[in-house]
């Protein structure tokens, strides 16, 4: 008895406990589920969900006459949620009753498959419940627009299952033209010219998306979470792209031709320190190529220098134009503590300051050097610093080389510097600089700074404007200016470049330039030469000043300035004078009436006020409403242009101001890109309409 009793205590004890156990466990689970619920889902969701970036769309650079010099074009790529309810609901109905004409369309238009092939890979899609499969990739814009008009996918995003992903690629349409100084973005390397130094503003500021991650580590977009990127600013720069053609191809000719390692050309708006092109050309595997910017690397100039060393000795009144020099008939004399050498003899014994410097005297040049600054060396530095050849540019391109000028002694050694520097040794100088200075005096004495970019612009409202700059209004005596200006077009008539300009049409200005070349490895004896020019044209009525730099190859047969550089300046400057010089003295142009059909869409009241005031005959209908104005028989017909609530409406040829105000008032989303008129729209004119869709607009 006392045993059973035992027995029972322990039993009923035991069933006690799993009671209060089961009551613990239970307390515990209605806990975790009501009271810590929302912790552990935000827990769950958080390994099945994040936040990822969504790229903004980057900023177009733009030549100022409007040309995309550099742009981004954007590609799709399609995948189909094939666990979609509206895909799933009544059985797959909907997907069935579409799958024919659905695989038809994709083979119609891609042709990479057959329809029944199309059909398969679908439906097997479908039965394994694929939740993100890839349809198609790299999708132009052309063809996605087409894709939107398929049979399912014109149903919209729930119904169709189909997910959209955009990215884009940037490129140059006008391919090699300026692609140093425009420069080229690129994911895993270092960009460089504009797009680099403007990189902040061009990319814009990155958005947000929620997605949900699905089998086979692929993820999906979750509606309604997205934080839309900030798109980036559009940079306008001061090229033109028919003289950046011209200078690139006047250029790319005589480097072919004379077999030249590289060379720069840059053109520069005299009056206001423009940058109208910039073409840099080097030496590759497959041919010439934009592959440094030789135009804002320092080298040591050669002859083009001597201006500086006229400019100085003139301002400095130790001589003047007409003053006698000296230089002897070896090509080669002792001038205060080095000797020197003429490159080619003298054409007599003693010449003019105006003659040393058409001829291009190193003799010459550095006996007025030394005339005027041996005693005092630091003031024909002084001369240099007023002349910006210490400082650089600041054109606004990372990568700028800075001047480089010996260390200066107030011994022997420094004078010796001064002497070398007169003639284009012993400093070091890029082409820009070089060009800065000769522009200065086409310009009368005022030094403009060159500049690259004239404006950044965001949705085409300009956010910040680049005006000319003046670094220095007169940067010698106007005496001196007008002498040195005599003296650089004696170059062209009767110095080292009369052969070239012999027949020109226009009065020319400028200066020859021949250095040899050392650095690294190179040492001056091995022959290789720096050939250049730099000038302004017309002379009597500067434009454009242009300079030409070239390196040429070991034992070059030509490498003077005269002979590679210059007639690289003459070919430039008379294309340009025929196409921009010569136009502003032309008679006026007598235009036909205009012919040619127009486009454009909008409010009709607002089109017809418009054609009023430009006092256009038109005909109109009687009702306010949305038109289309044609050229109809020559006349200009305003006909209606239906907006029907529940299809897509045809907003080509609108503003955008004017297409917003219809598809917004129509609950749909819109996504505008480029600027102008509307071009083209993904969705097609009449296609039934769902709510909240989003509609793709092209501007041109």
């Amino acid at each position: 008895m006392e045993i059973k009793r035992d027995i029972l205590w322990r039993v009923y004890l035991s069933f006690i406990g799993i009671v209060l156990l089961s009551f613990v466990v239970l307390g515990r689970a209605f806990y975790i589920q009501r009271v810590q619920g929302h912790y552990w889902r935000s827990m769950s969701d958080s390994m099945h969900q994040k936040f990822v970036e969504m790229d903004a769309e980057r900023g177009t650079i733009y030549s100022e006459d409007g040309e995309m010099l550099s742009t981004s074009i954007p590609y799709f790529d399609i995948y189909m949620d094939f666990g979609a309810e509206g895909l799933r609901e009544k059985n797959g109905k909907r997907f069935k009753d579409n799958l024919d004409s659905f695989a038809i369309a994709l083979a119609d238009h891609f042709g990479d498959k057959t329809s029944i092939e199309y059909k398969r890979d679908l439906k097997r899609a479908y039965n394994e419940g694929n939740r993100y499969y890839p349809l198609r990739k790299n999708l132009s814009f052309e063809d996605y627009k087409s894709f939107r008009s398929f049979p399912l996918v014109r149903l919209g995003r729930n119904r169709s299952g189909v997910i959209v992903e955009t990215a884009t690629k940037r490129l140059n349409p006008y391919g090699m033209l300026a692609r140093r100084t425009i420069g080229l973005a690129r994911e895993n390397a270092q960009n460089v010219g504009l797009e680099r130094t403007y990189d902040d503003m061009l990319k814009g500021s990155t958005g947000k998306r929620l997605v949900r991650f699905i089998s086979g580590g692929a993820y999906v977009p979750v509606e309604g979470t997205e934080i839309d990127p900030e798109n980036g600013k559009d940079i306008i720069t001061t090229l033109d792209i028919n003289i950046q053609d011209i200078a690139e191809t006047a250029l790319m000719k005589m480097l072919v031709q004379s077999g030249s390692q590289h060379g720069t050309c840059i053109v520069m708006e005299t009056s206001t320190g423009k940058i109208r092109a910039i073409a840099n050309l080097g030496e590759g595997k497959r041919g010439y190529d934009e592959d440094l910017n030789y135009a804002l690397r320092t080298t040591e100039p050669g002859s083009t220098i001597k201006l500086a060393t006229l400019l100085s000795v003139l301002d400095a009144g130790s001589s003047k134009v007409s003053d006698l020099v000296e230089v002897g008939t070896t090509g080669s004399a002792y001038v205060g503590v080095r000797n020197i050498n003429d490159a080619e003899r003298a054409p007599k014994p003693v010449l003019t300051v105006k003659e040393c410097f058409a001829h291009s005297s190193n003799v010459g040049m550095a006996k007025l050097a030394y005339k005027a600054f041996a005693n005092n060396p630091d003031q024909f530095k002084s001369y240099l610093h007023k002349f910006h050849l210490d400082t650089k540019t600041d054109v606004g391109l990372v990568g700028e080389e800075a001047p480089v000028l010996p260390k200066w002694r107030r011994n022997k050694e420094g004078l010796h510097a001064m002497l070398t520097m007169s003639f284009g040794y012993a400093i070091e100088v890029s082409p820009l600089h070089t060009l800065m200075l000769y522009n200065a005096i086409a310009n009368g004495g005022k030094m403009m700074k060159p500049y690259l970019v004239s404006s950044i612009r965001a949705n085409g409202v300009p956010v910040k404007e680049f005006e000319p700059t003046v670094l220095n209004n007169s940067i010698c005596k106007p005496s001196v200016v007008k002498d040195a200006q005599a003296c650089m077009e004696a170059v062209a008539t009767e110095g080292t470049a009369k052969e070239v300009f012999k027949d020109s049409p226009f009065p020319v200005a400028g200066k020859t330039g021949t250095a040899h070349v050392a650095g690294g490895d190179i040492k001056y004896y091995d022959g290789i030469y720096q050939a250049s020019f730099v000038g302004y044209f017309p002379a009597n009525r500067p434009e454009y000043t242009c300079i030409v730099v070239i390196k040429t190859q070991a034992h070059a047969p030509l490498h003077f300035g005269g002979q590679l550089a210059a007639p690289v300046f003459r070919e430039v400057a008379n294309k340009l004078y025929a196409m921009y010089v010569q136009k502003k003295t032309a008679a006026p142009l007598m235009l036909a009436a205009d012919s040619l059909p127009r486009a454009y869409a909008g409010y009709t009241p607002d089109v017809a006020n418009v054609l009023s005031d430009l006092d256009v005959r038109f005909k109109a209908p009687s009702a306010a409403g949305w038109g289309q104005l044609a050229t109809v028989n020559g006349s200009a017909v305003i006909s209606a242009l239906p907006v029907l609530r529940k299809q897509v409406p045809d907003v080509r040829n609108m503003t955008l101001r004017d297409a917003l105000y219809i598809l917004e008032n129509m609950n749909m989303k819109v996504v505008a890109k480029g600027r102008g008129k509307v071009l083209m729209q993904d969705l097609a004119p009449g296609t039934p309409l769902t709510k909240h869709q989003t509609i793709t607009l092209l501007l041109n």
